[in-house]
């Protein structure tokens, strides 16, 4: 964990889904995600991991969304409808649930990657095309980010 108890996912890693669709968590995931963590559709194609814990934080801060806005609805059912509490065998392997499966077109290669509080899984195709995406426009988010003074 980081400091004052956060988590703090980083790096990247490729693994591959065993016959019965299980995948090996990184150690270094493991040992923050616990036994088990929640799974939900993310963004961009890929799939949002959060520990017990920070999906908690996540679940209160969705709940004091507004109700009264379509988007705020439509963005609450969409997380929610799509999360499954999962967890991880003593071989540090997890089922990825079908549907999870299918929204991120995961087949065989998994791309995991840390993002500070949560970690990312990815087909390594989508991988590859959002970093093909990305790659021409890294400077212009970099300089979106500056003037966010990040």
């Amino acid at each position: 964990m980081g400091k004052r108890g956060e988590y703090m996912f980083i790096g990247e890693y490729q693994h591959s889904l065993d016959p019965k669709n299980r995948l090996i968590m990184p150690a270094k995931f493991r040992e923050q995600l616990g036994e088990k963590f929640v799974a939900t559709k993310g963004l961009d194609n890929c799939l949002f991991i959060y520990s017990l814990e920070e999906w908690s934080k996540v679940e209160d801060k969705l709940k004091n969304l507004p109700m009264t806005s379509k988007d705020a609805r439509a963005f609450v059912r969409f997380f929610f409808a799509g999360a499954s509490e999962c967890d991880i065998d003593k071989q540090g392997r997890t089922l990825i649930p079908s549907n999870l499966k299918q929204y991120a077109n995961i087949d065989k290669e998994v791309v995991i990657i840390g993002v500070s509080t949560r970690i990312e899984l990815w087909s390594l195709d989508e991988w590859n095309k959002f970093n093909n995406d990305a790659d021409i426009s890294y400077e212009d988010v970099a300089e979106k980010m500056s003037q966010l003074g990040i």
